[in-house]
């Protein structure tokens, strides 16, 4: 088992002092309350810009019928759906893993999904996507295919997201950008805009030397200090200075801080309405792809950050898999219900692990925080990219040291391990990782004689993959448009 690097040192389970402390296992886990609640607002603040990127995304989208939904109704869904769906996953799963939209997940929908029918079919197909990966989970397939995996392409799924999370933190910060194809370059992505300019760009340097002095120095509460220091002096500076642009999120103390939720999306869905509007064929090839994205993006998840947490037992196993597997696939029929896109469990969590988060106490108070952005958002979405994004980077350098535990030189693991790594942050998806890597550890085996080895599980989801990757062509054979 493996012991988080701002983590207590592993002790003989203790019984907790209070109901709470028992329920939660808090004092077992080696935990204490003010660790999880730091944990909570780190992770908080490391995801709420989902509430403004969310209502962006499927905001500016139309449907078939030119049709645009309501951005403050979108904040709305959002908002609850992680509040909810968070809280949920802390008493049924008792893990610091937090839910919202699933970014990746609410684009398909977008600019995918919607433009081939009406915006309630859309999150129709959104339900039955959910509720078929519920029906994956009650018949112990999803929990399968978790327990068939290799434990060293587990490991390799935590070191791909410690680098994928890392990469989000610099791209979101914009320390990295991404160099428009128009412009004929040789590299994809550069330093900043060819160089690192501006105010904001200074606060997230700042933030990254900040946050991992304090880690070096282990003190309490690191990632949290660095967040809102770093918030702080993003106030003070918009203040001052003549800053042109901070992203999405803007340090400005707002005008009025208190909004009133608009709950009209809520059941705004159409279970079947999509059978309606396109073919069959089409319904299913478009359901296949959300059910694939969102299984695997949260089986790399939910390893990723447990493990990190030190939480897996002996076998290379998360606690209370199915219940936690659960709780994900009954959120993204939440979100579909909402209007929100499908939930899912968030790698951000992996910020609220590194400031101690081991239990699901840790949700309430993120479950919590996003309750309170119903009516506070102007308020909570104050802190910008800039001073959220350094807990990103030293939370990917946290995950990264599990590489130490992969034996490279074993080719036929570790070959499926260095792709399942980089791919991830290279395609930006957990997905696309888990599925180079699967797929890599299959033909290897059958290539050097060794194919008996392979869990059938594990040959019937690189198949899958195959299809996943090879989709765009056989649609093309199929004629789908």
């Amino acid at each position: 088992m493996k012991t988080s690097t701002t983590g207590p040192a592993e002790a003989p389970p203790t019984r907790g002092s209070g109901p709470l402390d028992h329920f939660f296992r808090i004092t077992e886990r080696g935990s204490t309350y003010a660790r999880e609640i730091r944990g909570g607002f780190a992770t908080f603040f490391t995801m709420a810009y989902i509430l403004v990127l969310n209502p962006i995304i499927l905001g500016s989208a139309e449907d078939k019928f030119g049709n645009q939904l309501d951005p403050a109704q979108l904040a709305t869904a959002t908002a609850l759906v992680a509040a909810v769906m968070t809280v949920i996953m802390g008493v049924g799963g008792n893990l610091p893993l937090a839910l919202a939209a699933g970014l990746g997940l609410n684009a398909v929908v977008a600019f995918q999904i919607a433009p081939l029918m009406a915006w309630d079919d859309a999150m129709g197909l959104i339900v039955l996507e959910g509720l078929l990966i519920c029906v994956l989970v009650l018949t112990g397939l999803r929990e399968a295919v978790m327990h068939a995996i290799p434990q060293p392409l587990k490991q390799a799924i935590s070191v791909g997201i410690g680098l994928f999370i890392a990469f989000i933190g610099f791209v979101d910060a914009g320390f990295v950008t991404r160099i428009p194809d128009a412009a004929n370059t040789t590299v994809p992505v550069q330093l900043g805009t060819g160089a690192l300019t501006g105010w904001p760009m200074l606060v997230f340097c700042l933030g990254v030397l900040v946050t991992i002095v304090l880690l070096a120095r282990k003190v309490k509460g690191a990632i949290l200090i660095s967040i809102v220091l770093m918030t702080l002096v993003s106030v003070i500076i918009n203040e001052l200075a003549d800053v042109k642009s901070w992203g999405l999120t803007s340090p400005a103390l707002p005008d009025k801080p208190v909004a009133s939720p608009d709950f009209g999306l809520l059941g705004e869905f159409d279970l079947l309405g999509a059978f309606g509007q396109v073919s069959v064929l089409t319904v299913v090839l478009l359901v296949f792809t959300l059910i694939l994205s969102d299984f695997f993006d949260t089986m790399g998840t939910v390893v990723g950050v447990t493990a990190e947490a030190g939480l897996l037992d002996e076998r290379g196993q998360v606690p209370g898999l199915g219940r936690v597997l659960l709780i994900d696939s009954t959120a993204a029929v939440a979100g579909g219900a909402a209007s929100a896109s499908s939930a899912t469990t968030y790698i951000e969590s992996a910020a609220g692990v590194g400031e101690g988060a081991r239990t699901g106490f840790a949700n309430l108070i993120t479950g919590g925080l996003f309750a309170a952005a119903l009516f506070f958002t102007p308020v909570l979405t104050i802190v910008p990219l800039q001073a959220a994004s350094p807990a990103l980077v030293a939370v990917g350098f946290l995950m990264m040291t599990q590489v130490k535990h992969i034996d490279w030189d074993r080719y036929e693991l570790a070959v499926p391990a260095f792709l399942t790594i980089v791919v991830m942050p290279f395609t930006y998806s957990i997905t696309n990782g888990i599925g180079a890597g699967f797929i890599a550890y299959v033909v290897i085996k059958a290539c050097l004689g060794k194919a008996r080895e392979v869990h059938w599980l594990l040959w019937g989801t690189a198949a899958l993959f195959f299809v996943y990757f090879a989709i765009d062509p056989l649609e093309q054979v199929l004629g789908i448009k």
